[in-house]
């Protein structure tokens, strides 16, 4: 790659991410100010982290490509590379932790149940940690997943029909093994002893604060539910890695660009 074009590259390249960096920090900027949304506010910190690193990275490599500073393009290549490590050494990891765990097929159901003890050993330390489920559950309870089947599944019916999600699965009802009759979307007849003796039979209650919040099917639902958002972060990662390579390549053809002009001077 010319010397000209290498620069030019890296050099708009750079602008483009800043940009993008701009609009990731405004994001969560608006992001810290929804005080009505606990689950949202969460991702505050790690949102406004990632456009700040980026933006730096950013701003470092638009400069050494705008100046063709060899040092500037040396920075920008080690924050660079050090960026690219991280993406592949998370991604790797997200493949090995979300490697276990699957649903449980119930006769006369559409929908999966989970087992909390099918998954990895980081879900079961993560998930019974009291004060990330607290601030989980709610979350679980804000989003009002299971309040909003009553009125997705008029019927009883419809509803022993539906193909629920994972958490609604988990969260919403209690574990078909404990044998209650379901009355309508939201309700079950507790009045009939479990069939099953596991806790999560004992733990469900049909107020809407309550219904299978505490319970291990809940925790396995949420741990469904993120293996399968891992696994779409993990897939983007791959390409993000792959593009990030490409411009890792320009990049050090920029440098040399750079070397060699400083050199003739």
């Amino acid at each position: 790659m010319g010397m000209g074009t290498s620069t030019f590259v890296t050099r708009w390249i750079n602008f483009l991410t800043m940009v993008l960096a701009m609009v990731v920090i405004i994001f969560g900027l608006w992001m810290s100010t929804r005080h009505d949304d606990a689950c949202r506010k969460s991702l505050t910190i790690p949102v406004l982290s990632i456009g700040a690193v980026i933006f730096l990275i950013s701003v470092v490599g638009f400069l050494g490509a705008k100046k063709r500073s060899a040092i500037l393009l040396w920075v920008y290549l080690i924050m660079l590379f050090f960026i690219l490590v991280g993406i592949l050494v998370f991604t790797v990891l997200v493949f090995i932790v979300t490697n276990n765990g699957s649903g449980h097929s119930v006769t006369g159901l559409r929908y999966k149940e989970y087992h909390l003890q099918d998954y990895s050993s980081w879900f079961l330390k993560e998930l019974n940690n009291s004060r990330n489920w607290k601030r989980l559950r709610v979350c679980l309870v804000k989003t009002e997943n299971c309040n909003n089947l009553s009125k997705k599944y008029k019927t009883l019916k419809q509803y022993k029909l539906a193909k629920l999600s994972p958490i609604e699965s988990g969260c919403c009802r209690p574990p078909s093994e404990c044998g209650y009759p379901a009355v309508n979307a939201s309700y079950y007849d507790l009045s009939f002893h479990p069939v099953s003796p596991i806790h999560d039979c004992k733990r469900y209650k049909n107020s809407r604060a309550v219904k299978c919040y505490d319970c291990d099917s809940c925790k396995a639902g949420v741990a469904q539910y993120m293996k399968i958002e891992w696994r779409v972060v993990a897939i983007f990662n791959v390409v993000l890695f792959a593009v990030l390579s490409i411009i890792y390549f320009v990049g050090c053809c920029a440098r040399r660009s750079a070397a060699r002009s400083q050199s003739k001077h």
